[in-house]
C-alpha cells in the first residue's frame, strides 16, 4: 500500500468517529453549564439583584431567561436533543456574558476575562453547524422517518 492509500484509509477511519467529538463537546458543555445553572436556580433573588447591580436591563426577566436557557441547555445537550436548538440561545447567553461581566478582565480564564465562555461559544457554534452527532436523541428521532 503507497502513502496516498495508507493515508486515505487512515482518513476513512477516522471519519467513522466524527460523532465521538460531537458527543464529547455536548457533555462537557452540559457539565460547564451544570454548576451556574444549579446555582442560579437555588439563589434567583440574588441573581437578580446582581443583573440588576452591573446594569442588565430587565433583570429579573433575564436572570429568568439566563436561568431557564441553561437549566434547559444541560438537559437538551446531554440527551442529544434539540442540540441545534438550544445552541442559539446558549451562544447569546455567553455573547451577554462577556459584555457584561468578562470583557473588562481581558482574556484570561484566571482573572475572570472571557476565555471560557468564547470557547463555550465555538463548541456551541460547532455544535450548531454539525449537530448532535449519531450518538443523540437527535440522530435517533431523524432516522425514525
Amino acid at each position: 500500500m503507497n502513502l496516498k492509500e495508507r493515508y486515505t484509509c487512515m482518513f476513512d477511519s477516522l471519519s467513522n468517529l466524527k460523532s465521538l467529538p460531537l458527543l464529547l463537546l455536548r457533555l462537557i458543555l452540559a457539565y460547564g453549564f451544570f454548576n451556574p445553572a444549579k446555582m442560579k436556580v437555588g439563589n434567583i433573588e440574588g441573581i437578580i439583584s446582581w443583573f440588576e447591580s452591573i446594569n442588565i436591563p430587565f433583570p429579573a426577566l433575564n436572570a429568568y431567561l439566563a436561568t431557564g436557557t441553561e437549566v434547559l441547555g444541560v438537559i437538551l445537550l446531554t440527551l442529544g436533543l434539540g442540540t441545534r436548538f438550544i445552541s442559539i440561545p446558549l451562544i447569546v447567553t455567553m455573547i451577554v456574558a462577556i459584555l457584561t461581566v468578562h470583557l473588562g478582565n481581558g482574556f484570561e480564564a484566571g482573572s475572570n476575562g472571557f476565555e471560557i465562555p468564547l470557547y463555550y461559544m465555538i463548541m456551541l457554534f460547532t455544535l450548531l453547524v454539525y449537530g448532535s452527532g449519531k450518538f443523540s436523541i437527535d440522530h435517533l428521532l431523524k432516522n425514525k422517518k
